[in-house]
């Protein structure tokens, strides 16, 4: 292995939030939306430390279990380049525990961290960081879209995880619905069945490759592209209510989706305020980011 070295001994990146899946392209299709993490390193001789601010301050470790810290750590073991104390500064805008990708914002951004200190980043260039992360996260679906930005499509060959970029177009201006509670990735994971129905599978491969079509150029083909029989509804029994707010938005023709495993809403257009109201009345939050058409980068490397 060649080994690397450390340039400098600060650097900023921002990350943004992913939601994974769109309905029917289960651990395939991801989008990255424009709700961004901070995060900032610094190398020394000291101990590590990390403060947190923003969403999960009080309940993320602190020291090497920082999942930004174990990334970086695993970025440089494999470029070959020195450990070292870390000293890290996020500022959380990405909701945890909601199916909007905070833990694959967290690994992909400490792995271009650790590009953006050593002196040789083309060691650490997309597709090694999508590689790194996706040994992280188990699936490269939430992965993809932080390292690529805009829309992608992941798969997994023989040589490893892939992705690639999907044209957006302007018609695609999400609306993100934000639960008052958390549900675990896992938890959401659990209740999927082993196995699925042939007809079940080839409707989703058709939705799945009609939505490409739709995010593309056909707006009017996002509702049909958005269709699900794979994940969605069999997920009902750990959120039941998120599962009724998506039938409520799409039976008013909204295109809208369990965002990752959920328990958030993604709809892939804006949603009148009015409509909006009673959501806000029980404690979602409404976020309408625009399409994140950069993923993680080094935004100061200075030092």
């Amino acid at each position: 292995m060649t080994m690397a070295r450390l340039a400098r001994d600060t650097v900023r990146v921002q990350v943004p939030a992913t939601s994974a899946n769109l309905g029917p392209g289960f651990d395939s299709l991801g989008l990255a939306l424009d709700v961004v993490d901070d995060i900032d390193v610094r190398a020394t001789t000291g101990a590590t430390r990390v403060t947190v601010t923003g969403n999960g301050a009080a309940a993320l470790p602190e020291g090497e279990e920082h999942l930004v810290v174990r990334a970086i750590r695993a970025a440089l073991d494999h470029v070959g380049a020195p450990q070292a104390g870390l000293e890290l500064r996020c500022h959380n805008r990405i909701p945890h525990g909601r199916g909007l990708g905070s833990s694959a914002a967290a690994v992909v951004g400490g792995l271009v961290a650790a590009r953006g200190l050593v002196a040789e980043p083309e060691a650490l260039d997309d597709a090694t960081v999508l590689a790194l992360a996706t040994e992280f996260e188990g699936h490269p679906d939430n992965a993809a879209p932080a390292v690529l930005g805009g829309a992608t499509v992941a798969w997994t060959d023989a040589t490893g995880p892939r992705a690639a970029r999907i044209p957006v177009g302007d018609h695609v201006r999400p609306t993100v619905l934000v639960p008052p509670a958390e549900l675990l990735t896992g938890t959401a994971r659990a209740v999927l069945p082993r196995s699925v129905a042939h007809e079940d599978a080839a409707f989703n491969a058709g939705r799945a490759a009609l939505l490409v079509l739709a995010l593309g150029a056909r707006p009017e083909l996002l509702l049909p592209g958005t269709e699900d029989r794979l994940h969605q509804r069999q997920r009902a029994i750990v959120m039941e209510e998120t599962l009724k707010v998506v039938d409520t938005l799409r039976e008013l023709g909204l295109p809208a989706v369990v965002s990752g495993a959920g328990p958030s809403v993604l709809v892939l257009t804006r949603v009148e305020d009015a409509r909006l109201a009673a959501f806000t009345r029980h404690g979602w939050q409404v976020h309408t980011p625009a399409v994140a058409d950069e993923g993680a980068r080094v935004v100061v490397a200075d030092g």
